[in-house]
C-alpha cells in the first residue's frame, strides 16, 4: 500500500542559517525569520534543538549532498529507513571511511554501515 500515496503530507523545511524548521507542503518557502529559501529535508526530518550548533552542522552537510530525512521509499510502500548521521562523529566516520573506499560524500553519508568489522 503507497502510504504517501493516498494523502499530500507535509514536508519539513529547514532554514540551517536560523535553525527554523516547518512542515509545509511541497513548493518553495522563504523562511519567516530572514526570507531566504527553506530546504527541503524530507518526511521523517526531526530537527535538533536550536542551540545545538554541531547537530545543526550535520544537518547542513547531509542537505549539502542533496540527501533528505526519508523513512520509506518516495510512494511510501518500503519499510527500510533510510540512514543519515545526526552526530558530528557519524559524520566523521562516514566521510574518512567513504575516502578510503573511494566512494563521493553523498553516497558515504547514505549508506548504513557499509564497511565490515574486521
Amino acid at each position: 500500500m503507497c502510504v504517501y500515496a493516498e494523502t499530500a503530507y507535509k514536508l519539513h523545511y529547514v532554514c540551517v542559517v536560523c535553525r527554523l524548521s516547518f512542515k509545509r507542503h511541497a513548493g518553495e518557502h522563504a523562511c519567516p525569520a530572514c526570507g531566504a529559501a527553506m530546504a527541503c529535508a524530507g518526511h521523517d526530518f526531526a530537527a535538533p534543538r536550536r542551540g545545538d550548533v554541531s547537530g545543526w552542522s550535520v544537518v547542513v552537510a547531509v542537505l549539502r549532498e542533496g540527501l533528505r530525512y526519508e523513512g520509506f521509499e518516495p510512494c511510501g510502500c518500503g519499510r527500510d529507513p533510510k540512514y543519515r548521521p545526526r552526530t558530528r562523529a557519524q559524520l566523521r566516520v562516514r566521510e574518512v571511511e567513504g575516502e578510503r573506499a573511494g566512494l563521493s560524500r553523498g553516497e558515504a553519508l547514505a549508506r548504513r554501515d557499509p564497511w565490515p568489522r574486521g
